[in-house]
């Protein structure tokens, strides 16, 4: 048995932040994982799968900038992929968390009561008894969809997508999200031919323009873009997979890639010991408490409120200062926009598509904001327009948008589609969270060549 201030259970990025920050205030923390210290971000999603897509990005680019020849060499990308990875090895997470005087107890955990979790490892059961706070940051994993046959039949999720090692010739994704989208981009780009079959539309969650123009692209490489597709049998014989979809018509591939959404890690984790449900998503309130509990904290995707490593780690490091602050007996600033408050989860949300066209989109779609009555205006803008953007790439399409709250004139939500306006991103945040004035904004002078005109034309077109 070992007591501790605070336990986290999930050393992914977001249980290391949590860890960090209340350490830093002078608590003690354990850190509890079952499988790489460093989480689903550093192996199998953001890092690996950022590194598969940027050498097909970057290459289109210098095309579009006029460099000619050039080729993709997919068994480099795979080796520049491993280096972001170290292998699948985490030695050097294990040597940051030992370096930050966080403690690690290798195994999975679960609570067997109020402040109490055991974990079982290698070497038997450890009890570790919380004197403070239990912090649930385990995570998500992918959601097997109630197809006939599509278990049975070894499909791919993320986790395999990221990882592979050999590149298949025929590749089905279902599924019409991010991580669809995504790996339809990484997949083909290192040669296989790849099937998108999309139930309800491709990246049906932003502005319309988002899914037009990368169901597009994706079609002009040579990627079949099935919208409205459903499959209602999955089979592996063989070597082949077989995918029958409603209509009698079916898609033969060698993997089958599954992108359909995510669950919560919760189905294991005791939950019924504390009154809570198991598998279920944690609510919790804008400091990360878990709902009827005093003790019991959920950040990250586990708590289903924004399921993004970056604002994952900005719930943690308002969590890890709060339980700081309780624990201290200090004031607790959990008014919003204060400093133990997760207020940007709820309507300034910033994300990356990185597909190519990139997407980049903060806050609320215009789609979004009419639903919740703001009176907005929208104003869009042809990115490729810019003088900056044509001298980025020759022939260069995209677009932007601007979602303006007409009562207090701020932005509410901004969305841009194109080749690399995944950096035009946190101005628009700031912005957004900021909730800067449109007359004030018009003095922030964009640097002329470049993309960032952009934000000069969206006031112009809106009036200014």
């Amino acid at each position: 048995m070992r007591e501790t201030d605070v336990v986290v259970i999930g050393a992914g990025p977001v249980g290391e932040n949590v860890a960090d920050r209340v350490v830093r205030g002078g608590l003690e923390a354990v850190l509890v994982e079952s499988e790489l210290v460093g989480g689903e971000c550093s192996y199998w999603a953001c890092m690996p799968s950022k590194a598969l897509l940027r050498t097909g990005a970057a290459l289109r680019a210098a095309r579009a900038a006029g460099v000619e020849g050039g080729a993709l060499d997919p068994a480099a990308v795979l080796r520049r992929r491993d280096g972001f990875t170290s292998g699948w090895d985490d030695s050097g997470q294990v040597r940051w968390v030992e370096g930050a005087g966080i403690g690690l107890v290798r195994g999975h955990g679960r609570l067997a009561g109020e402040r109490r979790i055991v974990v079982s490892g290698a070497d038997g059961d450890t009890t570790l008894i919380a004197r403070r706070a239990v912090v649930v940051a385990t995570g998500s994993a992918a959601l097997l969809p109630d197809i006939a046959g599509l278990a049975d039949a070894r499909p791919w999720t993320s986790r395999e997508a990221t990882s592979l090692q050999e590149v298949p010739g025929r590749v089905a994704i279902i599924g019409g999200g991010v991580v669809a989208a995504e790996a339809a981009t990484f997949l083909s780009d290192l040669g296989a031919r790849v099937t998108l079959l999309a139930r309800s539309g491709l990246l049906s969650a932003f502005e319309p323009v988002a899914g037009e123009r990368v169901a597009q692209a994706l079609r002009d490489r040579g990627v079949e873009v099935r919208l409205g597709a459903h499959p209602s049998r999955v089979d592996r014989e063989g070597g082949a997979v077989r995918i029958e979809l409603a209509g009698g018509e079916a898609v033969e591939v060698d993997e089958v890639v599954v992108a359909t959404g995510r669950v919560p890690r919760t189905a294991d984790l005791g939950l019924d010991t504390v009154g809570l449900e198991p598998g279920s998503w944690l609510a919790v309130d804008d400091t990360l408490r878990v709902a009827g509990t005093d003790w019991l904290y959920a950040t990250g995707d586990v708590n289903h409120r924004a399921l993004l490593t970056h604002q994952g780690k900005y719930q943690a490091r308002a969590a890890g200062d709060v339980i700081v602050a309780r624990a201290r007996g200090e004031e607790v600033s959990d008014r919003p926009w204060q400093a133990h408050a997760a207020t940007a989860d709820h309507a300034a949300v910033p994300q990356v598509v990185f597909t190519d066209p990139e997407v980049a989109s903060v806050g609320l779609t215009a789609a979004q904001a009419e639903d919740q009555g703001i009176p907005i205006r929208v104003v869009d803008y042809d990115l490729g327009s810019v003088a900056g953007a044509s001298l980025t790439a020759d022939g260069y399409a995209g677009a932007a948008r601007a979602v303006v709250d007409e009562e207090r004139g701020v932005l509410v939500g901004v969305t841009f589609v194109g080749p690399g306006v995944a950096e035009l991103l946190h101005a628009a945040t700031v912005a957004v969270v900021g909730e800067v004035p449109l007359e004030r904004l018009w003095h922030a002078v964009p640097s002329y060549p470049t993309m960032s005109e952009v934000w000069l034309r969206l006031l112009e077109a809106y009036g200014l």
